[in-house]
């Protein structure tokens, strides 16, 4: 796979997304053991190390899917563990888009109704919804296949609908877990591009958990895990 970085300058410091001492256990299991991050606005970093390091369950966490049981996450200075159910949802609406490797788009909605759904929900009039999934829907370079359901997209065009969807109200930061896991060499490097170029056009910080050297290559810096904390990245000979 192959990916077209080219020489982007790491965007001056102005955090989006902090995270302090954070830890969580599942029963007698602790899978965070205080982990500590920073990540910048139009930053793209990415989060690596081996299955059961703990990636998964940091990216839960730092996308208000799970609470920690410790420490502090914080998006634009708000600190989630103080926010309420209601409150964690309207954060994670406005600030926080994510993409997973499985895509999880809604099977009787089409592409378009995908994207929208999220603008709906943030009480977005029907004017505005529409000429934004529009432009998304082209930027992604989907516009054709607006009205078709996701059983009849490929993986590529899925994952692109995907992005979009995660792009649909703005946010602040992109958690993306393995987006490229489920695709071929070829559709996995034209993911990889595009997520590189909508991050530095929109300013929009990526968090991008891989295992891939090519989706790391994207990224301006690498965090690596081990056994539930920050290590030092291994060496690459």
């Amino acid at each position: 796979m192959t990916v077209n970085t080219g020489a982007t300058a790491i965007p001056t410091p102005a955090p989006v997304l902090t995270a302090t001492n954070v830890t969580k256990s599942y029963g007698e299991r602790q899978v965070l053991r205080g982990v500590s991050l920073s990540i910048n606005r139009g930053e793209r970093v990415a989060l690596t190390g081996a299955s059961g390091s703990g990636k998964s369950t940091l990216l839960n966490c730092l996308g208000g899917v799970d609470r920690p049981d410790g420490g502090s996450i914080r998006f634009n200075g708000i600190a989630l563990e103080t926010l309420d159910a209601d409150g964690l949802t309207e954060v994670r609406r406005r600030d926080i888009g994510t993409i997973f490797q499985f895509f999880h788009l809604l099977p009787t909605l089409t592409a378009a109704e995908n994207v929208e759904l999220p603008l709906q929900l943030n009480g977005v009039d029907r004017a505005a919804r529409t000429a934004r999934v529009r432009s998304l829907l082209s930027r992604v370079g989907v516009a054709d296949r607006t009205h078709a359901l996701p059983s009849q997209l490929s993986g590529g065009e899925m994952q692109r609908v995907a992005i979009a969807r995660a792009l649909a109200n703005t946010p602040s930061v992109l958690l993306a877990d393995e987006p490229t896991g489920n695709l071929d060499s070829r559709n996995g490097a034209i993911i990889l591009q595009l997520l590189q170029e909508l991050s530095d056009e929109t300013g929009t910080a990526l968090l991008l958990v891989t295992h891939s050297a090519d989706a790391a290559s994207i990224c301006h810096r690498e965090i690596h895990m081990l056994d539930g904390l920050i290590a030092t990245p291994p060496r690459q000979d």
